[in-house]
């Protein structure tokens, strides 16, 4: 071969290898910028499917179970009140026991009223010549008022954020009477992020709970908020919502059409305070409801978000229960004047308490069966007109056989009577394999003989595969959403313990992230960090429930995600 001709061969592959580097060097660097959601989001159908034909999965035969008619229990429901911590216990035979929020009488900035009950203690007291002392037991107010309407626990004395939740005990026929108003300065709020906040005043010239709802009616704003159930912020921000839309009537056609269009467009519901602010941190919202003395503790809010009051004061009053002695009702007292002295007042503040001072209630307390009837509204009509379509994936590995099974059994045959006849289920369960033990059908009285039938059956055995229990819900949503695709889907797991067999978080975490379906998780005596870590991806809360307590918070939980 002559030079020349060798030259021309070596240009041509010279030239060709250019070529190959500039073809995969553009399309190396198209992709420059684009997350791994963005270029998987194109596929993910076929990406589910692959998943899901790597597992198997049976169709168990259907089975109908009775249907219990009566009405939710909820003193059945509720664990042992040993479940709450006694924060203060008591140094005399002569004692008063005081349920008390939780923001409050734990530890730290939250425990103003364990440092000054445990002080009290010390004080020498006395009531008719003999020592007193008081007992405090750390309960959420929801909880406590709970304990307090069904009459399985009722403790001396109650000490909820607000008087709402007195009031309700009052309505369910238990004798309350109030000792303070006030022990401590607390105020609940909108936090706003300082832009957001900033956009609202330009438009409505000011932030309050009138121009937030009009705004989130609007689709202007994104909020979340808690349980108004369980939550005293939750609950005081629904009762001044409905007051908004009918000032002179809450529970009008007014107030309910007015809290149908601007619950249309609330993106989250929270069932806990914690699981509200990981919401906010992952700047999903541009507001959510917080106490003040939570706000001014958390500086990573502080820096970059508006606090706006509302509603009534959270100026944790002190009420008696009961039919008590005199004796009892002294040492109460003595306890209100003990705690309200400067030097204790001073100490609340330096916790974040008795700030926003010249904040005073918007609106007027209302009575107790209003508030009930709040609630009830809630729950009737918070998921709008979009209804739920959840999938149970249920543990019944052997590790689950013997008491576990049965709570959860229990659990998921109470906490059904939670969900609103408008929604769908569906139930897997899952070890080794994983089975469709009810296909998604709307929640009628068919469909919950179905269900409760299949739960009934559940046996356990072999290992955990969890995330092929999930992969399968998650493909039955997807389905489900192509028939209706008006639905909101949701995934409830049940589990024990980690997974030992199956696909993995890995494996599984893209899709949901894409599909944006939220993944509530409840561990069963067990620290299960990769269910925890799947449920934080779309903002779901995980409860890591013991056996006794488990069909109490599932039902909560049901409560108000369905």
């Amino acid at each position: 071969m002559s030079k020349q001709s060798k030259f021309l061969v070596i240009s041509i592959l010279i030239l060709g290898l250019v070529f190959v580097l500039v073809y995969y060097g553009i399309n190396l660097t198209s992709n420059l910028g684009k997350s791994k959601a963005e270029v998987t989001s194109e596929n993910a159908g076929k990406q589910l499917s692959n998943l899901y034909e790597d597992i198997s999965v049976t169709t168990a035969e259907p089975v109908k179970g009775q249907i219990d008619l009566d009405p939710i229990d909820v003193a059945a429901s509720l664990p042992d009140i040993s479940k709450f911590p006694i924060t203060v216990n008591s140094t005399t035979d002569q004692f008063v026991e005081i349920f008390s929020s939780t923001e409050k009488s734990g530890t730290g900035v939250d425990g103003w009223l364990t440092e000054v009950a445990a002080e009290f203690n010390n004080a020498g007291i006395e009531v008719d010549g003999k020592p007193a002392s008081v007992k405090i037991r750390n309960i959420a107010s929801g909880t406590a008022t709970d304990y307090i309407k069904t009459g399985k626990y009722v403790p001396d004395a109650f000490t909820p954020s607000n008087e709402l939740w007195g009031k309700m005990a009052e309505a369910s026929g238990v004798k309350t009477q109030l000792i303070a108003p006030r022990l401590v300065g607390n105020v609940p709020g909108i936090v706003i992020a300082k832009a957001k906040y900033d956009a609202l005043v330009d438009k409505y010239g000011s932030v309050n709970v009138k121009t937030v709802t009009e705004a989130i009616a609007n689709n202007e704003f994104s909020m979340g908020y808690t349980d108004p159930f369980a939550s005293s912020t939750g609950l005081n921000f629904l009762v001044t919502a409905l007051h908004t839309f009918d000032n002179s009537d809450s529970l009008s056609d007014k107030a309910v059409q007015g809290f149908e269009k601007f619950q249309a467009n609330v993106p989250f519901i929270a069932s806990t305070t914690l699981q509200m602010r990981d919401a906010a941190k992952s700047g999903m919202l541009d507001g959510f409801v917080l106490e003040y003395q939570t706000f001014v503790n958390a500086p990573e809010l502080k820096s970059g978000y508006v606090f706006t009051p509302f509603g009534v004061r959270h100026d944790s009053p002190l009420f008696a229960l009961g039919d008590l002695p005199q004796e009892k009702i002294d040492i109460i007292t003595k306890f209100a004047e003990f705690v309200t002295q400067d030097n204790y007042q001073q100490m609340a503040k330096d916790k974040g308490f008795n700030q926003l001072e010249e904040y005073k209630s918007e609106l007027a307390v209302m009575d107790g069966a209003t508030l009930t009837s709040a609630q009830k509204l809630w729950k009737e009509k918070k998921n709008g007109s979009k209804p739920i379509a959840a999938v149970f994936v249920t543990d019944i590995s052997g590790s689950m056989d013997g008491e576990p099974l049965v709570r959860l059994k229990e659990s998921l045959l109470k906490g059904q009577k939670y969900l609103g006849r408008d929604n769908s289920i569906g139930l897997v369960s899952f070890s080794s394999d994983v089975s469709i033990d009810v296909p998604i059908g709307k929640y009628d009285a068919i469909q919950q003989s179905l269900f409760v039938g299949a739960v009934n059956n559940l046996q356990s055995g072999g290992g955990t595969a969890t995330f092929d229990g999930i992969i399968v819900a998650l493909k039955m949503l997807q389905d489900q959403l192509l028939v209706d695709p008006n639905m909101k889907p949701v995934i409830f797991v049940l589990s024990d313990g980690e997974t030992n067999e199956g696909h993995s978080l890995n494996d599984i975490k893209e899709l949901v992230e894409i599909y944006k379906v939220p993944i509530y998780t409840i561990g069963y005596n067990a620290n299960i960090k990769a269910l925890q870590s799947i449920s934080s991806i779309n903002e779901a809360a995980s409860i890591n429930a013991d056996t006794d307590d488990v069909v109490y918070k599932i039902g909560n939980l049901l409560n108000v995600q369905m």
